[in-house]
């Protein structure tokens, strides 16, 4: 949990500030999974800071997260496509991919529960326009 926290703060994704009275603020909440190997032992712990806004029914996506992974016969196409047709391609990583994205408005979020500031716990974040 510390970890994710720690890659929010040193990519500039939110800054806290004052609850606005006129914005909606988004909850947040922590997912975890464990990693498996081959034999189903538990390698890795993994915790994912997400938020609230979506609407949930019971059965339907109810305590699932999916992580979209690509085939490699796929990065294999696109890399000789792009070779042929004399494209430059970049690479990122996946899990901080949505804070390459423009905002289009203004977004507020809780502060991530069991890590809220001490000094000021009735504060929001609100997410940055990283490339704005």
């Amino acid at each position: 949990m510390q970890d994710e926290l720690h890659q929010f703060d040193r990519n500039n994704v939110w800054h806290l500030v004052p609850r606005p009275p006129d914005r909606t603020i988004i909850g947040t909440r922590w997912v975890f999974r464990n990693k498996l190997d081959e034999h189903g032992i538990t390698t890795r712990n993994k915790a994912r800071l997400v938020v609230q806004g979506y609407n949930q029914e019971e059965g339907i996506d109810y305590d699932e997260t999916f992580a979209p992974v690509a085939r490699m016969e796929a990065i294999r196409i696109l890399i000789a496509f792009a070779s042929h047709m004399e494209f430059i391609l970049f690479q990122m990583d996946v899990k901080s991919a949505f804070w390459n994205g423009l905002l289009k408005e203004e977004v507020y979020v809780k502060q991530p529960p069991r890590f809220e500031c001490h000094e000021h716990p009735e504060y929001v974040f609100k997410l940055d326009n990283i490339l704005g």
